[in-house]
């Protein structure tokens, strides 16, 4: 097509039209809007007017008829003003209500959350524990809508303090009792209702019984602290989880010991001493500015004998997600706690029984640092896989001193890669040499990497803790940040992951020097890959990995040096495996296997090529 000038000059008007047309139409409809908009408000003004606070005062009247009508033979307990009672046992601080007889709010005071206060497990009017009454013949209603009455506020002897809130009819008719035992430093409170006349204040014995929890945030990452928060419970006896991201809902058809919602660092269990018979526990994830992890709610039923008088024993455990601690108690708590879950769980013994004791015993004797701590943990892990180390770098070296003959090979079968290969393997058999010696080391550093990041991801003496420029060892060293979220990496860069990430490459570039030319063009660079991988996946973890991670590549990179060029003698070597070739060789059956196959390889390429001439 030419564009001579009129061509051009049509075009131009076109667009101009075409552009003042929407212009126009644009102009016309921003002026129908405003008109409308005038119209709308001359109609609003008209509008007779509505009293907003007449009808809030009419609906909190109704609300109240409503409520006092409930109350039945309990009126004066439904709209009694609430009261409260602040008990303190040194770990924890409790805020009792009269409303429905029960803590409201509960601090731990060896803690501190974001705002540098205490950490809270229940702080607002959702969390509650719940059940229903009947209040007359023909009404009921739940307790958290009855004020109890504060009966007895009790120091025992063993210094534990005994409080019973009570909730008494008008008149003469039945009863409840909220007992609550709250012991020196501990996390668990007794809570045990008791209830006279209970024939009348439930039906057929049933007890349905309602746990509302609320997990506010309480570390810096909400998504991470998300991704490790769970919900744990016992059922016929056996322990179960899930972590609330992948499910969100689960029915109990059998008898339910306890039931805890782990958010990371800090738990909360409910605890029937004589079983939940069955129930259903629902939760969801609000959205990321609510500053909520997560919002549960579960219905618990509990079959009680038709009696005048029952008693129903709980416990409820506010606490740090502190291993000993939990596992004090002797309910299984401490199975909720990450050492070592799902795919992952073959690692928990590790953490368990070999992690855990030495890391808590070197804690002992370095003192308060625990980036120190860590260091020393790494030192040990490394000293106890030496060996495998040691053979894995005499390898190395063997390979080394191997790569002429493995470049003549390559000059004299060219681009015949699967030739190369046969007469490579024939050569590593006859030197004696295992090019997979290499790996051992590498893979035991698999389930040692995924031990330590569960510890690491779950162990709560971490938290909180400095160590060079990270603020808190149990979260990212956040030191550069970009003010905005990048894909894949996040709104900082990780210090410590920078250094893991160096380290690993330059040990890459070491093992590529000791390693024979690679002729397949990915695996000449996955070295390469592999450590710009780790920028990515290690950006978010928590800086005690990421500094775990950076000792131990330095360490590596010592020991390279040192065994490489000080321990191993490289002409020692080779008159050794010039000694191995000379002996007869027995074939293993792998070996055997591997070759069978190339040979069979070698033969179908062979004949594809017949073929095609």
């Amino acid at each position: 097509m030419n564009f001579d000038r009129n061509t051009i000059t049509g075009l131009l008007v076109f667009a101009l039209l075409f552009f003042g047309y929407f212009w126009w139409t644009s102009k016309e409809q921003a002026a129908s809007r405003k008109e409308k908009a005038r119209q709308d408000s001359i109609a609003n003004a008209n509008k007779p007017r509505i009293d907003t606070a007449a009808l809030k005062t009419e609906s909190a009247k109704n609300d109240s008829i409503a409520k006092i009508k409930s109350g039945g033979a309990f009126q004066k307990a439904a709209v009694d003003s609430e009261r409260l009672l602040v008990i303190n046992n040194n770990v924890l601080e409790i805020t009792f209500s009269t409303k429905g007889g029960q803590p409201k709010k509960v601090e731990l005071k060896k803690f501190n959350g974001l705002d540098t206060t205490p950490v809270k497990l229940a702080s607002s009017d959702f969390d509650k524990i719940d059940y229903a009454i009947n209040t007359s013949s023909n009404s009921s209603t739940y307790i958290s809508n009855l004020n109890f009455h504060l009966d007895t506020v009790l120091e025992r002897s063993d210094k534990s303090q005994f409080i019973v809130y009570t909730l008494k009819p008008d008149s003469a008719g039945p009863s409840v009792h909220h007992q609550f035992i709250i012991r020196p430093d501990d996390y668990m409170i007794d809570f045990t209702v008791q209830m006279e006349g209970a024939d009348k204040l439930l039906a057929q014995g049933n007890l349905n019984l309602t746990w509302q929890y609320k997990a506010g945030q309480q570390e810096s990452d909400l998504s991470f602290e998300r991704q490790n928060t769970q919900v744990g419970y016992i059922e016929d006896g056996d322990f179960d989880y899930h972590t609330i991201g992948r499910k969100s809902s689960q029915d109990f058809d059998k008898p339910v010991k306890w039931l805890g919602i782990r958010q990371r660092f800090f738990n909360t269990f409910l605890v029937a001493k004589n079983n939940f018979s069955s129930g259903r526990i629902e939760w969801i994830i609000p959205a990321d500015t609510s500053k909520t992890v997560m919002q549960s709610i579960a219905n618990l039923r509990i079959q009680l004998p038709v009696s005048t008088s029952v008693s129903v024993p709980f416990n409820i455990l506010y606490g740090p997600a502190d291993f000993k601690m939990l596992k004090q108690h002797d309910m299984k708590f401490e199975k909720l706690i990450n050492l070592g879950q799902g795919a992952y769980s073959f690692v928990r013994p590790i953490n368990r029984f070999i992690v855990m004791p030495v890391f808590d015993f070197i804690r002992d004797i370095s003192g308060s640092s625990l980036g120190l701590a860590i260091a020393l943990l790494t030192i040990i892990i490394r000293l106890v896989i030496s060996p495998l180390t040691y053979t894995s770098y005499l390898s190395g070296a063997k390979m080394k001193v191997l790569r002429p003959e493995i470049a003549k090979l390559k000059e004299k079968y060219g681009s015949d890669q699967q030739q190369i290969s046969v007469e490579q393997m024939k050569l590593f058999r006859e030197a004696g040499v295992n090019p997979l010696g290499g790996c051992i080391p590498a893979l035991l550093q698999i389930p040692i990497f995924f031990a330590l990041y569960s510890f690491f991801s779950s162990s709560i003496a971490l938290r909180g803790q400095s160590f060079l420029w990270a603020h808190d060892l149990s979260a990212s060293d956040a030191v550069i940040k970009f003010g905005a979220n990048i894909p894949l990496i996040g709104a900082h860069l990780s210090l410590f992951t920078i250094t893991a990430v160096i380290t690993s490459f330059l040990i890459s570039l070491y093992s590529m020097s000791m390693s024979p030319d690679q002729s397949n063009p990915m695996m000449k660079y996955m070295p390469y890959i592999f450590p710009f991988f780790l920028l990515f996946i290690f950006n978010r973890l928590p800086s005690a990995l990421t500094w775990y991670y950076t000792v131990s590549n330095l360490i590596t990179l010592g020991l390279q040096f040192v065994i490489q060029n000080y321990i191993i003698d490289h002409d020692k070597i080779l008159a050794k495996i010039e000694q191995t070739r000379k002996k007869p060789k027995t074939k293993s059956k792998w070996q055997e296997r591997m070759e069978q196959m190339q040979e069979q390889q070698k033969r179908v390429k062979e004949g594809q090529q017949k073929n095609r001439r």
